[in-house]
């Protein structure tokens, strides 16, 4: 990006933003311009999926960040006047429309030159808190039969891994065009990523085919996309948005669902509230364990081991060991 946009772009981001974060604006504009010094393609990404995906197609030519800290609800974040600073800094920007409202404001404010939108490269569907993989189009599949692409809808399209090398392949595209100088590393590197994903693929489908059950519990309604594709049933106590609260019919429902489908295991994700898991695994006898929706990672975790760890949990749940 060159200097003179760079200098229009925090200007209009600190009279947005008002007078009082002036010093936290420059501040954000001196770090920014450290980041250009060492010649590197310099992303910003909404949350860590995105950002994985930035850091496998980059490679050495760029550096990353992350909008969202490790630990933090993605749904939840806020934006600080420096985050929409360097939004207008970035020389790529690549996020989920719909995900983090606070996000999609920012990138409207702050008009990055270069933006991936994630789910422009894919298609969402509208999932309810009942999925069944072996019946996409049926009555308790979908909140509606269509699916849509550039937002709306489930968002949480990276746990199929199909899906989320379609994302792969869309955001080395915008890179290379941030970036045209190492195009051909991008497309090989994205080439590499996509073979990973699809070799992950490969592996759900042969490791679950042996299942018993085709049912799994979850607090999180985050995995339809992963029970469409393997052809199993998500039954969810929450819908997509973790903070909705059950009702008591739903609760009931679960319990029907627990003994017609002879679930063994209700999961809740890693680093959430297990209460809601261990009162529902408690009333029915069952055992507890934990998915990750992959909204960020642990230290020394990335996408692939945790996606590995999802399925041995899920191999375990759905005896398919």
């Amino acid at each position: 990006m060159n200097a003179s946009r760079r200098l229009i772009s925090t200007l209009a981001a600190t009279t947005a933003l008002g007078v009082g974060t002036l010093t936290l604006t420059s501040c954000t504009t001196d770090d920014s311009a450290e980041g250009q010094a060492d010649g590197k393609v310099h992303v910003v990404a909404s949350f860590y999926p995105l950002q994985f995906l930035a850091r496998q197609i980059g490679g050495e030519h760029v550096s990353t960040e992350s909008l969202t800290k490790p630990g933090t609800e993605p749904h939840d974040l806020e934006l600080s006047p420096q985050q929409t600073g360097r939004l207008s800094d970035a020389d790529l920007v690549v996020y989920l429309k719909g995900l983090q409202p606070a996000v999609d404001e920012g990138v409207q404010q702050a008009a990055p030159e270069h933006v991936a939108e994630a789910s422009s490269y894919t298609t969402l569907e509208n999932h309810s808190v009942d999925v069944h993989g072996e019946d996409q189009h049926g009555e308790h599949g979908h909140d509606s039969h269509g699916a849509e692409k550039g937002g709306g809808g489930d968002p949480h399209v990276w746990l199929d891994p199909l899906r989320y090398a379609q994302i792969a392949d869309g955001v080395a595209k915008e890179l290379s065009q941030a970036d045209p100088a190492h195009k051909k590393d991008y497309a090989k590197n994205a080439r590499a990523l996509t073979g990973r994903l699809k070799s992950l693929h490969g592996e759900f489908k042969k490791e679950l085919a042996r299942k018993k059950t085709d049912t799994f519990i979850t607090t999180h309604a985050a995995f339809g996309y992963l029970a469409e594709r393997y052809g199993l049933h998500q039954a969810a106590v929450s819908g997509v948005d973790p903070e909705s609260e059950p009702s008591g019919a739903r609760m009931k429902k679960l319990h029907s669902v627990a003994k017609a489908g002879h679930v063994d295991t209700v999961f809740f994700e890693s680093g959430a509230s297990d209460r809601t898991a261990r009162t529902l695994a408690k009333d029915l006898n069952l055992k507890t364990g934990v998915l990750s929706p992959l909204e960020s990672v642990k230290k020394n975790e990335d996408y692939f081991s945790v996606m590995h760890q999802n399925l041995i949990s899920l191999k375990t749940a759905l005896g398919a060991d």
